[in-house]
């Protein structure tokens, strides 16, 4: 049995990042889920329990797609995009770290696949303009892709991983911010630290801001972008009441999806059916079926050695547990992607029996160890599939070799760095 279920997630694996022929990345997991119930790697009861546990998360997910869909062409991150660069004053390396606050902002409440998939053709649309060569182009390039992932972790929101692993252990959006907010600090500075250090001398010291659009021209629908400032607040606001309310955090994101929707074709901004079509419905048959695949893996035995290895890591201390914990789910994560990661340390954790303090952090440990350990490879998450694909459709190639070598070297200390700041800030709260 657990030759079989090895296969089928290997297998599977492999079809979601290759995807032949174009094939959806949802077929793929479906297929692989089907073969699984098929060979009896798993049951039905199985595809119930997960179906429960990732509902929520990944529509959710492509509530915010929508929402952010609508933003990009009302013109509202553009504008943000042209507001910072006119900011900067000319200063090239000003310039650079306003457009990773960008990044940081759009990740934490787009998510980070809308950031990859938004805010890096407008980042590319701009240092074009400026006029920036190739090799001074290449520090923004990979600074959008990076710290989309690097800086997905302060709210619920921010990551279908932080959503999957929320819902799993039934963390709340408030509880789960407390915790996670100055961890992401420690993330974003490491990031910026890192990147900076990285590239110090490809980033230009100057620019002509006068090639630049004023920010008002992005602008699609004056109207719409004010509006959209006040459902934004209602949105965070609906945020917060998913804790204290005890409703699913989809309703909310969901209500105002079909808000946007509906001031979008009130305005003329959108086609409503063009915005749905293109929204990714692909990721509800993915996380389903993948996780289903996942759940042959666990039926199998294979996560009772991680088990293992997390509750002999926790009787160290939690500094121990919280570092091993969020290495390892980095390391998994980049062999394999973060989407079946964090599940599968999910049902480790809860399979080491660990309680308290110390399961908090291995929770919170394991989803850093997703949201940063996939930048050390191409294939460690699907922002970064999404960034590459929109790099390619503009002729810019991001070769492999290249992305892991810049990779390894920014993702590592950036993680300890941050599973530190998680440690420290957890003694301070108790």
């Amino acid at each position: 049995m657990i030759y079989f279920a090895v296969s089928i997630f290997v297998l599977t694996l492999v079809l979601v990042i290759w995807q032949p022929r174009g094939l959806s990345i949802g077929w793929s997991a479906l297929g692989g889920a089907t073969i699984a119930l098929l060979l009896r790697v798993v049951t039905l009861r199985d595809v119930v329990e997960v179906t429960q546990i990732v509902w929520d998360a990944t529509l959710t997910f492509v509530s915010l797609i929508i929402i952010s869909t609508i933003l990009d062409k009302l013109g509202f991150f553009e504008w943000a995009a042209l507001k910072m660069a006119h900011a900067a004053k000319g200063n090239g390396r000003r310039v650079f770290l306003y457009v990773t606050v960008l990044g940081a902002l759009v990740a934490a409440f787009f998510a980070n696949d809308g950031a990859a998939l938004i805010l890096t053709p407008i980042v590319l649309e701009k240092v074009r303009l400026l006029k920036f060569n190739a090799r001074n182009m290449l520090p923004f390039i990979m600074a959008s892709g990076f710290i989309a992932d690097t800086t997905s972790l302060p709210l619920v929101v921010s990551n279908l991983v932080n959503i999957v692993s929320a819902d799993y252990f039934h963390v709340g959006f408030l509880a789960y911010a407390i915790h996670m907010v100055v961890p992401d600090v420690f993330s974003f500075v490491a990031s910026v630290g890192m990147l900076i250090l990285f590239f110090w001398r490809t980033i230009p010291r100057d620019y002509n801001p006068g090639n630049l659009n004023p920010p008002s021209e992005a602008i699609v629908h004056q109207g719409l972008f004010k509006a959209s400032w006040v459902i934004l607040a209602i949105l965070l606001v609906g945020y917060i009441s998913t804790q204290l309310l005890h409703i699913p955090v989809s309703l909310v994101a969901g209500i105002i999806a079909i808000v946007f929707l509906w001031a979008g074709t009130r305005t003329q901004v959108i086609s409503p059916w063009r915005v749905l079509r293109e929204a990714p419905w692909a990721i509800v048959f993915f996380s389903i079926g993948m996780y289903v695949v996942v759940y042959g893996l666990r039926d199998a035995g294979l996560t009772h050695v991680l088990s293992r290895v997390i509750k002999d890591s926790s009787n160290s201390g939690m500094y121990t547990a919280t570092l091993v914990m969020g290495y390892l789910a980095a390391l998994l994560s980049s062999i394999m992607n973060n989407m079946p990661t964090v599940m599968i340390d999910a049902l480790a954790i809860h399979g080491s029996q660990t309680v308290g303090t110390i399961q908090q952090a291995l929770v919170y440990a394991n989803v850093i160890g997703c949201d940063l350990g996939p930048k050390i490879t191409p294939i460690g998450s699907l922002a970064t599939l999404l960034w590459l694909h929109v790099l390619g459709k503009r002729g810019l190639t991001v070769k492999w070799g290249q992305y892991f070598r810049t990779g390894i070297v920014l993702t590592v200390p950036v993680l300890f760095v941050t599973l530190s700041g998680l440690y420290l800030w957890m003694q301070f709260i108790g």
